[in-house]
């Protein structure tokens, strides 16, 4: 009886209205009072962030989790729909998983397979018509559904839940952070995107822009503090255009001024407490805790968010710049509201402002139309601005969006590969000139744990967010000036560098120290 009771109790609409559900009619049976479930997440931090999201609530619900496949009686996977590689290796991964299900089965250990998040939400019920050995379907939206849609996938129906939602922010969820060594964390501050670039998919699968309130930012960052983690990164598809409502005293402020030179394609938002706002608190919280934000857009940088950078010891001196292209008839198809000139005056700007920033940038080779001459120009850009970090692809056209219904897929697949690689070259040649005028340098560095490639080394990352490598040997305390220590995950290393590749520094360890005590060095 106790065990109907707890279906009953799962099958509860909750909290957030109506449901889109898929079934038969067939009778539900029992839900296991303990199963286990895996995750695999694919695509970016926000996914991350949705992992830990789905598994807090899975967690409450009586789940427990395995990094064992064969373990698992629930498998998740936490996709993404950014381009059409990303969905392929989510078909690829489905078709190694058919094999897993019909041998559970025949043992008549049944295995419920989900699909989460961006794929899910573009894809929807065509998932589960494309591959019946899926089970359940959940939109980025719907995290909260998981424990209904597995107790009705458990007497064997398929259901999905695919609502997009104006307001949900899982502000009350504190995700259970599953980074390893506990030294850095992501904290999702805001959902969805207003921006509708003409290329991207984000809008028609996470929605529009809704900011979760500061109290429970602040409230989620404090607790990591006191757990021990070192470095928090802000997320959010548009992180920079946070904006919260929560609260009626935010509602009467004005609109902040967009950089100079860009524009918006919606009307400017009044009203709010902005992202500025919301960086001070935070990095007030703890003087030894890094912050960082990922992702923003050239748009929403207005002077009081880079003087509070360039102030704060622990703001790290590292934004990222997403560019897309270097050719304004490009960008205009696009639809990023600026020119190459506008955008280029911003790097200068945030350069006056903020003395040896790192800088990173999102590039895309081969959009609609891109002719050689527009493709010169994104390589000279790149040149000119010499980035420390470049996240760069090939064009992947998807269905919904703007350039699906209005422009024409016609730079080849060959010529995006062959614009993507000079892409590719050009990033690395001025990176290692970036990286390298870094040599002789003291970087503080925070320590996350082993050389990937050496256990003789340890790894961490330096305020620019660039990997640094040195080796794991005794060294000096500048704080307690004791006998000799090691430097373990979450400690703050001096490290003199000696050599620079593209993407990674090497040096020697000086000393143990803390983030205040570097800052006051400087």
């Amino acid at each position: 009886m106790l065990r109907w009771r707890r279906v009953l109790r799962a099958l509860e609409p909750l909290r957030r209205g109506p449901r889109r559900l898929l079934s038969t009619a067939a009778p539900v049976r029992a839900v296991p009072e303990v199963g286990k479930v895996y995750l695999e997440t694919y695509g970016c931090q926000m996914n991350v962030n949705d992992t830990e999201i789905a598994w807090a609530i899975l967690q409450k619900n009586g789940y427990a989790r395995t990094k064992h496949l064969d373990e698992a009686d629930v498998v998740l996977l936490v996709t993404c729909s950014v381009r059409e590689k990303a969905e392929q290796a989510i078909w690829n991964r489905l078709q190694h998983l058919k094999a897993l299900k019909a041998r559970r089965q025949q043992a008549r250990l049944p295995l419920r397979i989900g699909i989460l998040g961006c794929m899910a939400e573009r894809l929807k019920e065509e998932i589960l018509h494309k591959e019946k050995l899926v089970d359940i379907v959940a939109g980025p939206d719907a995290y909260r559904d998981l424990p209904r849609l597995l107790a009705v996938a458990e007497s064997g129906q398929q259901a999905a839940n695919v609502l997009l939602s104006l307001d949900e922010t899982y502000a009350d969820i504190l995700p259970v952070q599953t980074s390893a060594g506990g030294t850095t964390a992501f904290v999702s501050i805001m959902r969805g995107c207003d921006n509708m670039c003409s290329y991207c998919i984000v809008p028609f699968t996470r929605g529009r822009e809704r900011s979760r309130p500061i109290a429970s930012i602040l409230q989620e960052v404090r607790m990591l503090s006191d757990q021990g983690v070192k470095e928090v990164t802000l997320l959010g598809q548009n992180v920079n255009s946070y904006r919260d409502m929560s609260e009626v005293q935010f509602q009467s402020a004005a609109a902040p001024v967009l950089s100079r030179g860009f524009s918006t394609v919606y009307k400017a938002k009044p009203g709010g407490l902005r992202f500025a706002h919301l960086l001070d608190q935070v990095s007030r919280i703890d003087p030894e805790m890094r912050i960082r934000f990922t992702s923003p857009h050239p748009k929403d940088f207005p002077d009081e968010v880079l003087q509070l950078i360039q102030e704060r010891h622990n703001i790290c001196k590292q934004l990222h710049l997403p560019a897309q292209s270097g050719s304004t008839r490009v960008l205009e198809a696009m639809r990023r509201g600026y020119t190459r000139e506008a955008y280029l005056e911003l790097v200068h700007h945030v350069r006056e402002s903020i003395p040896g920033v790192s800088l990173s940038s999102d590039f895309i080779a081969g959009f609609c139309g891109e002719t050689e001459e527009d493709h010169q120009q994104t390589v000279s850009l790149m040149r000119e601005v010499r980035y420390n970090v470049g996240f760069l692809f090939a064009y992947s056209m998807r269905q919904k969006t703007r350039a699906y219904h209005r422009l024409h897929d016609d730079v080849p697949a060959d010529v995006k590969k062959r614009r993507l690689e000079e892409l590719i070259a050009v990033f690395r040649e001025e990176a290692v000139r970036a990286n390298e005028a870094m040599v002789g340098q003291l970087q503080l560095v925070l320590v996350e744990g082993p050389s990937k490639r050496s256990a003789s080394e340890l790894c961490g990352r330096n305020d620019g967010n660039i990997k640094v490598i040195f080796p794991d040997a005794e060294t000096e305390d500048a704080v307690d000036c004791r006998a000799p220590v090691r430097a373990q995950p979450g400690d703050y290393v001096l490290v003199k560098v000696t050599s620079a590749s593209s993407q990674t520094l090497k040096g020697v360890a000086l000393c143990r120290t803390t983030l205040s005590c570097s800052a006051a060095r400087h």
